[in-house]
């Protein structure tokens, strides 16, 4: 579509306040020119990427596990204590829990790029 297109036809969507104050963050940080050229670009050429609730809060409880971990171990190294393999290997074991199910998500979203 190119912008000597003859456009003659609108369409009227109501937004609530809180949706208009996240239209015009979103359009400001795009740094388009036109509210019109913006709300086409998101139209044609954006994606509407669904999370799946239960996925992420499982991968944000992963992350806290791993945190926790992490945080124990270095508090007993911090106190002159002994960091053993296993508490490395068990670090590691969380750690690729967590990028498996990143990595299938970036997979998915660069295939939206084809």
């Amino acid at each position: 579509m190119s912008n000597k297109t003859k456009r003659t036809h609108s369409i009227q969507v109501r937004l609530s306040d809180e949706e208009y104050e996240a239209f015009n963050r979103k359009f400001t940080a795009s740094g388009m020119k036109s509210r019109s050229d913006f709300f086409r670009h998101m139209i044609f050429k954006g994606y509407i990427v669904k999370f799946n609730d239960d996925d992420l809060k499982e991968l944000l409880k992963l992350a806290r596990t791993i945190s926790n971990n992490f945080n124990q171990v270095a508090v007993r190294a911090n106190s002159g204590g002994k960091v053993y393999p296993e508490d490395i290997s068990a670090l590691r074991e969380g750690v690729e829990k967590l990028w498996q199910p990143l990595r299938f998500f970036q997979s998915q979203l660069m295939n939206l790029h084809h």
